[in-house]
């Protein structure tokens, strides 16, 4: 099934987005043939009970500012996004939500639900825009794209090599059948399987799956590389960068428990510093 209806998730607060987070998934569109709304929350503060009888500290004033700094920070990237969306020509939405800051997650999981792909930009610290993005990939039940805060590549966003991490885990069979349409449009596709990192099954190996993707037009080169005592984060940032691809097709690893994520080494590390985007299944 193409990719028709995707959803941008935009963080408003505390540190806003920049607006020029909205570009690559608005490329990202344009390539698959998609169109692309996008969300942001605007949070609600509630001031505590003052126990020093408002002498100390004025909690309602600002509450009410930190309110409205993210109803501005909302709006302006939701307006940048529509600008940009419009001229590219893939415009479908812009959605408003009013939620306490712990409801946030809860939400967007919710509207991710209901589309074939949710994109999350990865922010510089790191912190909000990643609980959004494990949020979404162990909760949603769809695919996810995580693009790097900082584009480290020239020219427009094109499929012209996609990388996939192919173990023979459930995680990754998963992604490899969500990124299916991604992978029919790639102009290449490179299978990389990992080796002294973990066992993997050798009679249904990288070849094995070739034959598959070769049944729906997608020719693959494999690849083998020797971790060599690297983390699989560093193995696969080296492969992309090495082979200058535009995306990365991998499995999350991890679970949810008592809504405190528990995720695998290689996930947490693509997470925190995607080195180009990076589509995820779980």
């Amino acid at each position: 099934m193409a990719f028709k209806d995707i959803l941008l998730v935009l963080t408003s607060y505390p540190d806003p987005d920049p607006v020029s987070a909205v570009d690559e998934p608005i490329a990202f569109a344009v390539a698959v043939g998609a169109r692309i709304s996008a969300i942001a929350c605007e949070i609600k503060f509630r001031a505590p009970p003052n126990i020093f009888g408002g002498v100390l500290l004025d909690a309602p004033a600002i509450a009410a500012a930190e309110t409205k700094k993210s109803s501005t920070n909302t709006q302006n990237l939701l307006a940048a996004f529509q600008s940009s969306a419009d001229k590219a020509g893939v415009f479908q939405d812009r959605i408003v939500e009013n939620c306490l800051p712990l409801e946030v997650p809860d939400v967007i999981v919710e509207y991710a639900r209901l589309r074939d792909l949710t994109i999350v930009p990865s922010t510089e610290s790191g912190s909000i825009g990643q609980g959004y993005a494990e949020a979404i990939i162990f909760g949603s039940g769809r695919p996810t794209l995580i693009t790097p805060h900082v584009r480290k590549r020239a020219g427009e966003f094109a499929l012209n090599t996609v990388v996939v991490a192919w173990d023979f885990s459930r995680p990754a069979a998963r992604a490899v059948a969500d990124a299916l349409p991604i992978l029919e449009k790639a102009k290449h596709v490179r299978v990389l399987t990992v080796t002294n990192e973990k066992v993997i099954g050798a009679r249904r190996s990288g070849a094995e799956l070739a034959k598959h993707l070769a049944r729906h037009g997608v020719e693959v080169v494999l690849d083998t590389v020797d971790a060599a005592g690297r983390s699989i984060g560093n193995v696969l940032e080296s492969h992309v960068t090495s082979n200058n691809a535009d995306l990365l097709v991998m499995g999350a690893y991890g679970h949810s428990r008592i809504r405190d994520l528990v995720m695998g080494g290689a996930t947490k590390s693509m997470l925190s510093q995607p080195p180009v985007p990076i589509f995820l299944s779980h």
